[in-house]
């Protein structure tokens, strides 16, 4: 009897779990097309934002790249289910590359300074991950 309750009990956890992770799956799923669905948006209102002024700015095609990696995170994640931490700094540096670029007539030259030294580390973050990667034999998509 001990045996049969154990063995049921069993069942139960196993079933609770697949359904837990069925819903975990579906609410990824969910939230990826919404995220993949809100950047695509956000890029064809830029893009035609950009089309009535009839030229386009660099800060208008960084944001546009901006979007292009936001999107290929979404789509790296949708079939890996893994985020590749590259690509949230690739995303960094391109807003900071913008916000420099925009704004660099406002800045003092400590600001400059700062937000430069910043776009160098995280370009040197992104080679230290090459260079991990290489040597210790990871997969691109690791990083």
């Amino acid at each position: 009897m001990a045996d049969d309750n154990t063995s049921l009990s069993r069942r139960l956890q196993d079933k609770t779990e697949d359904v837990g992770n069925l819903l975990v799956n579906l609410f990824h799923m969910i939230a990826l097309f919404v995220i993949g669905a809100t950047i695509v948006w956000a890029a064809v209102g830029t893009y035609f934002e950009i089309m009535s002024h009839g030229r386009a700015d660099l800060h208008d095609i960084l944001l546009l790249f901006i979007y292009l990696e936001l999107g290929a995170m979404v789509g790296i994640y949708f079939k890996t289910h893994r985020m590749p931490v590259r690509f949230l700094i690739y995303v960094s540096i391109t807003a900071l590359t913008r916000f420099l670029i925009i704004d660099i007539k406002e800045m003092s030259g400590e600001f400059v300074l700062i937000i430069s030294a910043c776009i160098l580390i995280l370009s040197l973050t992104i080679l230290v991950l090459q260079f991990s990667m290489a040597k210790f034999s990871g997969t691109e998509e690791d990083i």
